[in-house]
């Protein structure tokens, strides 16, 4: 069996766990998530915690098992502390700021960006060059990432663009003559 599989999921207090034939639902303090489940995988509740197991023994019902352990592992954590990701602005003029549910960035094009943010994901702005981005989804959060930075991603001469804080950006030599 799955290695991930067989680690439960510890649910806290303030988490509630429903589980039908068809799907998992789980609610918390920062918002509802489910997910559907497949007939490869078990899902059993034992007191405060959740056991994954295969209903078959084949090499795909043990990969879904630890999938589905890994989404609801995410889904807990996510309704209950919730994903961030940060992004930031590197660049002569390259601004953001949060209005809500879009965010707009000025990049260096001839007219400015407009993102507009799915509903569960919040941006904010705490710099003009700063964004962090905030939800209970995790793919979500990740999407929405990957999709501001997809705008303008970093270059590799002068490492302007938008970057994941932490990104480490390989510059190239400029030619010599």
């Amino acid at each position: 069996m799955s290695r991930v599989a067989n680690n439960p999921v510890i649910i806290p207090e303030k988490v509630d766990v429903t589980l039908s034939a068809t799907e998992i639902s789980v609610k918390g303090p920062l918002g509802v998530l489910s997910q559907k489940l497949s007939s490869e995988v078990q899902i059993s509740r034992v007191e405060n915690r959740l056991e994954f197991k295969m209903s078959e023994s084949s090499g795909r019902a043990n990969a879904m098992s630890g999938t589905f352990r890994a989404l609801v592992s995410n889904m807990v954590t996510g309704v209950s502390k919730g994903f961030e990701k940060k992004l930031a602005l590197v660049g002569v003029g390259y601004r953001a700021q949060a209005q809500g549910d879009k965010l707009n960035l000025t990049l260096g094009f001839s007219h400015p960006v407009v993102h507009q943010l799915p509903s569960g994901v919040k941006a904010e702005t705490p710099t003009q060059t700063e964004i962090i981005i905030k939800g209970a989804d995790r793919q979500q959060v990740g999407q929405v990432a990957a999709d501001i930075r997809a705008y303008r991603s970093p270059e590799p001469y002068k490492g302007k663009g938008v970057r994941y804080v932490g990104e480490q950006i390989v510059l190239k030599e400029t030619k010599k003559k």
